[in-house]
């Protein structure tokens, strides 16, 4: 049976794993951070006319740099963005390559700051980008100093913020977006991708987009608007940067099905954003009680909670997988992630807690 190592794969990719994350059947899946609840009724059926109207043509090309799509993502932003300063693209993954293809490559680097998004240093590889892992402190928290001195230290061409930040759930202090801002030579890529879940009084980098036109904000409707098969995600910057990744992308990236799809979901977004308080209400109802029981938890703008366990955070993964409740193990010594999603399923994940007492 033929290996990778029989392949002439480059270098740099032997010894990889892909992205991913335990899909397992389990009574209770609370891992990957979708969105619990099905999209409702209605949704489904505005969705699945707009599809429906889009298959006779399917012998044709989708509009290329999907103009109504973007500009309806620019009219929910607000901020006074336009068509000309959004772009999508297949999830922000996708977003987040071209970027890295655009101002990353060969001879340039990337610098994040760990623990966050495990699928940017992936993306960096991806693209022959240079991966920095800069480091936040003991409790996971990032202050302006800290960020511009490791900026200032490594000279980065592309730096990766999140607001919240995966794994630990937090949002940025906006400080530190306008400290990197100041002092990285190259992007700033703030990932926004569970924005729509953060407490509030929390500020989005949308807000200072204005005179920063190496500043770039992504987001995606996988999470809050429940779209995560959907496969949508989008970037608000200068309208120079929209035509950057343009020189990168490929040749009808976006399918006509996609592009109708999503047209319609956003048309639909007070239905399918509903759910956005539910989930919060669970988020800190999982954040109360487990701080409750002496854990220690992360706080949370998002819609999962990073809570800590005693001893050998894999055993505890098992344990709970054992009680019929997937989580995350993201790989941080002791610490374990969790979904928030229906009352049902935090009913079953506090039950499951309960084992590891």
């Amino acid at each position: 049976m033929t290996t990778l190592d029989d392949l002439p794969i480059r270098d740099d990719l032997r010894g990889r794993s892909p992205y991913g994350a335990p899909q397992l059947d389990v009574p209770v899946r609370l891992n990957t951070n979708e969105n619990s609840y099905p999209v409702p009724e209605p949704v489904v059926e505005a969705i699945g006319k707009a599809v429906a109207a889009e298959l006779r043509d399917l012998n044709r090309y989708p509009d290329r740099d999907a103009v109504a799509l973007r500009a309806d993502l620019a009219a929910y932003l607000g901020h006074g963005l336009t068509v000309d300063h959004v772009w999508a693209a297949n999830g922000s993954n996708e977003i987040q390559q071209q970027l890295l293809q655009a101002f990353g490559g060969p001879g340039r680097t990337a610098l994040g700051f760990t623990p966050a998004y495990s699928m940017h240093p992936l993306l960096a590889l991806g693209s022959g980008t240079g991966w920095v892992a800069a480091d936040r402190d003991a409790d996971f928290g990032l202050t302006a100093a800290d960020a511009v001195a490791q900026v200032r230290r490594h000279r980065p061409d592309v730096v990766f913020l999140c607001s919240p930040n995966n794994p630990t759930g937090t949002a940025l202090d906006p400080s530190v977006v306008a400290a990197v801002l100041d002092e990285a030579p190259g992007m700033v890529v703030v990932d926004e991708a569970y924005a729509e879940f953060a407490r509030p009084g929390t500020v989005s980098a949308l807000a200072v987009l204005p005179g920063h036109p190496r500043l770039v904000v992504t987001r995606t409707m996988s999470k809050a608007f429940g779209f995560a098969g959907g496969r949508l995600g989008y970037l608000a910057a200068d309208p120079a940067v929209v035509a950057a990744v343009q020189l990168v992308r490929l040749p009808y990236h976006l399918s006509a099905l996609t592009q109708a799809a999503a047209r319609a979901a956003l048309a639909h977004r007070d239905a399918l954003l509903g759910t956005v308080t539910a989930i919060m209400e669970q988020r800190d109802r999982i954040v109360a009680e487990l701080r409750a029981r002496g854990h220690r938890v992360a706080d949370s703008d998002a819609n999962f909670v990073l809570f800590a366990v005693d001893g050998d955070q894999g055993a505890a993964w098992r344990t709970l997988l054992d009680a019929g409740v997937l989580v995350r193990d993201v790989g941080l010594p002791g610490w374990l992630r969790v979904t928030a999603g229906t009352p049902a399923e935090t009913d079953a994940f506090l039950s499951a807690m309960e084992k590891l007492s």
